[in-house]
């Protein structure tokens, strides 16, 4: 298995390159992301955290369009019969990594959570470890419309991450709550550290389905 180089779309060039494009866009929301959590743990609820959390809105936005441009022409051009199903959900999938990404930056501008200083270090490791997962579950999905043999290689370091972010994210919460700040103060913030932790949790759900999509497409 996995054994075959072909694009999927070889005949269908600007799908392709929306696909493409698609992909930018979750290592742009994944980017950016990791670079509004760094704004608010130096500075806060500032005026260059709201650009960021902009940024990423406009990442969210511009995905939501392509996702309905690509499923627009899946059906309009009658590509792919058999896998056409497949390839729609795994798009609604990253979209969804995407959608997370905005919606956890924007829930910290919210709540403007007050995070100790000793912590800050252990939510950079966590922010770039989910940072890093999604940006790899965009690789093995890209792969699977370029070049398929790959899809396994970058399915694995996404296992390996989550299950890293889980490590991450457990000792983060135990140290929460072995402090001494106030009962509400730690529940928001473990609420917030697993709001950052589930964004690999949906990235390992991509890739598990996509590994699947792969199969059928060698058979």
């Amino acid at each position: 298995m996995f054994n075959v180089k072909i694009s999927l779309f070889s005949r269908a060039k600007t799908l392709e390159n929306k696909i493409d494009v698609f992909h930018d866009k979750v290592i742009d929301a994944a980017m950016t992301f990791n670079k509004s959590m760094h704004v608010y743990l130096s500075e806060g609820r500032c005026e260059a955290f709201k650009k960021v959390n902009k940024q990423l809105k406009q990442i969210e936005h511009d995905a939501d369009q392509l996702r309905r441009e690509i499923e627009s022409r899946l059906y309009s051009q009658n590509l792919i019969p058999d896998l056409r199903g497949n390839v729609l959900e795994l798009v609604e999938n990253l979209d969804k990594v995407i959608n997370r990404f905005d919606e956890v930056s924007y829930q910290f501008y919210i709540e403007r959570p007050e995070i100790p200083e000793i912590y800050h270090s252990r939510i950079i490791d966590l922010t770039g470890q989910v940072t890093e997962c999604a940006e790899n579950m965009s690789i093995a999905s890209r792969s699977f419309f370029r070049d398929f043999t790959l899809v396994r290689d970058y399915s694995q370091k996404v296992y390996f991450l989550e299950h890293e972010t889980d490590l991450t994210s457990g000792r983060l919460k135990e140290a929460i709550f072995d402090s001494d700040m106030p009962l509400a103060n730690k529940l928001q913030l473990s609420t917030l550290v697993d709001e950052i932790e589930k964004i690999a949790d949906l990235a390992e759900d991509c890739v598990d389905e996509l590994l699947i999509f792969t199969i059928k497409r060698d058979i």
